[in-house]
């Protein structure tokens, strides 16, 4: 029905003349005077949009008035154009670009490509060798600062699209597909181009020979530099909403829409939501189990894996007792991941003369004989000598999580020394932390909301609140940087949701659909039933005559053909190109055309017709290669390790 109507607002531009037709002729002329106009691309190309670039006439449907639009700040009729010439390896020897920078009508700006370009992409070349496959570099096309087209050396996996044309891949491949390949390099350096600057449209382009010439205008803006606006919620999509509010408030047409009965009644409003896992790999080094916070003097970490750390003064007759001097040496250990303590064990303690060793104050140590109290030793000061003790004590249960004191406590007579060794062997590591961030949980709890889209990890399982079917594999990434690098796998990583709520803001009157319950329920094909109430509350029952008009045959499908033609696998990738790996790196290419009049399938050149002019459901074909290819870079793992 929408399409008729459209039709038939479309013959009111017809002339006068017509009206004295029914309506349905007048409708079908104005459909062929539109698919006349618009049936494809190159017709709504050549139509509207270079003309309207352009600044030159566009007529109406039935070509009755012309006019002329002003969609652009400034025009050129050559924007940019590139020449490509292959040379006797297959490289393009000679690729030189020149543009119009300032849309004046002649070119300001040239650049020749100072490598031979072995492979294109989509967006960037590769270089090798010429002829070959070896040493090959990659260049993305790119803008400098001041807006100059330039090429920067990048990695392969910063490209897209890429292939093959030099003679390692198949003989005279650029010259042999010179229109695509013009167009593939043409269309890298526009879209390096209009991301630079966004107020350049390209309106046209044309192929002549090796050369291919882009006709481009300014189409947004009119300002002298490249920024504008609207490029700024690229960056921000957030200050989308922020303006649009400060928009509403100051215009007095929303202010009065938003105060209608209808503004404060019922309203859905949409509500986008993620339900992420985010998972955390922290590196356990050794000085985050236990560590020295204070006191002592040393800690060795020549071992891997094994902590010394020291305390007292070792020094010969360092320390000064007089008769007999309590000397207090006091060491903090933090535990911090008592899980990776493997074993904490008092290896050696010595002294000049005496010497106490005590964890958290509980004595656990004494020499050269035992020495329990807090006093002066239980013999004589002056020992004439040092004494070495290598206890190996295990005191690994004492070091829970958090500070611990060791005090070592050493009685001197005249001079002497003291120290003490705790020795800690750690399991260091990475420690994997684990956490669903669920900002759904509300919006899924409410009564009045419904699930209209999900998204997860890339597959779309609801669509406009129905269910596609389509479920996620189990993924494995790669989770951290260097010695805490690991994959970790996982049902989902990230669903993006969106939620469909009613809210309820005012008693507004729900609508009476009984009248047209009744039509439906009562109606035939040949009957038209109603009931319409009356004023003093009852109904008023009707019955008339009613039929549809003819409305003609239609076909069961538009007929189509399809064709095949031979094509050699030229796609660069980081391994090489993907045709060496292949047994037979010849393929087919396959084409659907729409018939011409009489059945007539336009096949392009060099194509083979594979089925002829008729209703082609290939369908279930094209649903197995997706899910093919799906199924198949689901189960792709990149890794360093041979597999």
């Amino acid at each position: 029905m929408r399409k008729c109507a459209l039709l038939l607002m479309t013959a009111l531009s017809l002339p006068v003349s017509l009206h004295a037709q029914t309506a349905e002729d007048r409708a079908r002329a104005a459909a062929a005077s539109a698919r006349a106009k618009s049936a494809d691309s190159d017709a709504i190309l050549g139509n509207y949009v270079t003309p309207g670039l352009a600044g030159e006439a566009i007529s109406t449907i039935d070509s009755s008035k012309t006019f002329t639009p002003n969609l652009a700040c400034q025009k050129s009729a050559t924007l940019l154009e590139l020449l490509a010439q292959p040379n006797e390896s297959g490289d393009i020897g000679t690729l030189s670009i020149s543009r119009d920078r300032d849309l004046d009508g002649s070119f300001d700006e040239a650049m020749m490509v100072p490598v031979p370009v072995s492979g294109i992409c989509a967006n960037g070349i590769i270089s090798c060798t010429p002829g070959t496959w070896d040493a090959c570099r990659f260049f993305r096309w790119d803008t400098a600062a001041s807006g100059s087209l330039k090429l920067s050396e990048v990695e392969l996996t910063d490209l897209a699209g890429c292939y093959c044309v030099n003679n390692s891949c198949g003989s005279n491949l650029a010259w042999g597909n010179m229109a695509s390949v013009l167009k593939d390099l043409g269309g890298g350096v526009v879209g390096a181009l209009t991301t630079s600057d966004p107020r350049i449209g390209i309106a046209q382009a044309s192929i002549d020979g090796p050369v291919i010439r882009y006709i481009g205008a300014q189409t947004t803006s009119c300002a002298a530099q490249p920024q504008i606006g609207a490029t700024a919620y690229k960056a921000n999509p957030n200050a989308i909403a922020d303006d649009a509010f400060k928009a509403a408030e100051a215009s007095s047409v929303f202010q009065a829409l938003s105060a209608s009965s209808t503004g404060t009644g019922r309203s859905q409003i949409n509500r986008s939501c993620t339900v992420t896992r985010r998972i955390t790999l922290e590196e356990i080094t050794p000085e985050k189990i236990i560590d020295r916070v204070s006191g002592g003097y040393a800690t060795d970490d020549s071992v891997p894996g094994r902590r010394v750390f020291l305390m007292g003064s070792p020094a010969d007759n360092s320390l000064s007792g007089g008769s007999c001097t309590i000397f207090d040496f006091h060491m903090t250990l933090r535990v911090k991941e008592p899980d990776r303590l493997q074993q904490v064990l008092l290896t050696r303690f010595g002294a000049d003369d005496w010497a106490q060793i005590r964890i958290d104050g509980e004595l656990v140590g004494s020499g050269p004989q035992g020495w329990t109290g807090m006093g002066l030793p239980p013999g004589k000061c002056e020992e004439k000598g040092a004494f070495y003790a290598y206890p190996n004590l295990d005191i690994t249960g004492r070091l829970t999580k958090g500070d611990h004191d060791i005090w070592l406590r050493v009685a001197v007579a005249d001079g002497g020394e003291a120290y003490a060794a705790i020795e800690a062997q750690v399991e260091p590591g990475c420690k994997t932390s684990e956490q669903l961030v669920d900002t759904c949980s509300g919006y899924a709890s409410n009564a009045t909301c419904r699930l209209n889209d999900e998204d997860v990890d890339g597959v779309t399982t609801v669509r406009n609140g129905v269910k596609t079917g389509l479920s996620p594999l189990p993924q494995t990434r790669q989770m951290g940087t260097g010695a805490c690098a690991m994959q970790v796998s996982r049902d989902f990583f990230a669903r993006q949701r969106n939620y469909a709520c009613t809210v309820d803001q005012g008693a507004v009157p729900q609508p009476d659909l009984s009248r047209g319950a009744y039509i439906i329920d009562r109606s035939t094909e040949t009957l038209l039933a109603d009931r319409v109430r009356t004023a003093d509350g009852g109904y008023s029952l009707t019955t008339r005559d009613f039929s549809l008009p003819d409305r003609g045959s239609v076909n069961a499908c538009e007929p189509i053909c399809k064709t095949r033609k031979a094509q050699a696998n030229s796609a660069a990738a980081p391994d090489g190109v993907t045709g060496s790996k292949q047994t037979n790196p010849t393929g087919w290419d396959f084409f659907y055309h729409a018939c011409q009049d009489s059945n007539v399938c336009p096949a392009g050149e060099g194509d083979e017709l594979v089925q002829g002019c008729g209703c082609i459901d290939d369908f279930p074909e094209a649903v197995v290669m997706m899910q093919t290819v799906r199924l198949g870079g689901a189960d792709m793992v990149c890794t360093g390790a041979v597999r």
